[in-house]
């Protein structure tokens, strides 16, 4: 007995050892050169192969990191991580290449992809259609493509970009503020008027040509009506009257003895 497993722990020993030996899983780009691994790359790119790309950029950087390709490269692996959806990694990758290619050809991409990262039209804070309450929503991800966006048409208010991430602006300029004013009105609705009041009014300090004042206005006015601060109500309903003429607020309190603030 003591033989057969002497016998047995030998024949373990070898099995294991010989594992070793196994050569390792060959690396296919071994060999390439920095323009086939750039091919491949977009290649994958193309075909929707992101992991695959990234694999190759990263590689072709790694082996040839001060040719023109691996500058490319570094620009390239931050879109294959935007469209892999891994945003902190595409971030990160469009500070790297604008932090070591401040004056790239391309640069501006870099600024636009980085706010691209962060903006979603169809998922952002005016997407009244979700179920989720909006002063639930972190408005973080839209300020930080803002601002990506506002250095873009500030630094290169000549690029190709700059268009498309002005309409972004804008539209992140309206959900913000819109964003605000719901947060208002939630405070507003539990009796929370001060609350509510300083909330409309940062709305409209922070965003002051957003079309959400006109909503930020009546909150004001609403809550000031509420803590029977008849002089502040009466100088935001001026002022509201003044930037508002035809608010569609005004409407339910014609012809009423009520005034127009009291029937919401």
């Amino acid at each position: 007995m003591r033989s057969v497993a002497a016998s047995l722990f030998l024949a373990g020993a070898v099995l294991l050892g010989g594992c070793g030996l196994l050569p390792d899983k060959v690396d296919e780009t071994t060999g390439w050169s920095a323009n086939k691994l750039y091919s491949e790359a977009k290649a994958s790119m193309t075909d929707g192969g992101y992991d695959k790309a990234i694999q190759y950029f990263e590689k072709l950087e790694a082996r040839y990191p001060y040719g023109r390709y691996a500058q490319q490269a570094q620009l390239e692996v931050a879109y294959a991580y935007y469209k892999q959806q891994e945003k902190a990694s595409a971030v990160a990758a469009c500070d790297r290449f604008i932090r070591l290619h401040p004056g790239h050809p391309n640069v501006d991409y870099a600024y636009y992809l980085k706010g691209l990262v962060n903006f979603n039209e169809d998922l952002g804070l005016l997407g009244y259609v979700s179920n989720q309450d909006l002063t639930e929503r972190d408005p973080r991800a839209a300020k930080e493509s803002f601002d990506a966006f506002r250095e873009l048409v500030t630094k290169f208010p000549e690029s190709r970009y700059t268009p498309d991430a002005t309409a972004r602006m804008n539209y992140l300029v309206n959900a913000l503020a819109s964003h605000e004013t719901h947060v208002a009105t939630y405070y507003l609705n539990r009796g929370a008027y001060v609350a509510a009041i300083n909330r409309a009014q940062e709305s409209i300090k922070t965003y002051p040509d957003a079309p959400a004042n006109e909503e930020a206005l009546f909150i004001m006015i609403k809550g000031y009506d509420l803590l029977g601060m008849n002089d502040l109500r009466d100088d935001t309903e001026r002022v509201m009257r003044k930037n508002f003429p035809n608010s569609e607020y005004y409407a339910r309190g014609l012809n009423r003895d009520e005034p127009w603030w009291k029937l919401w």
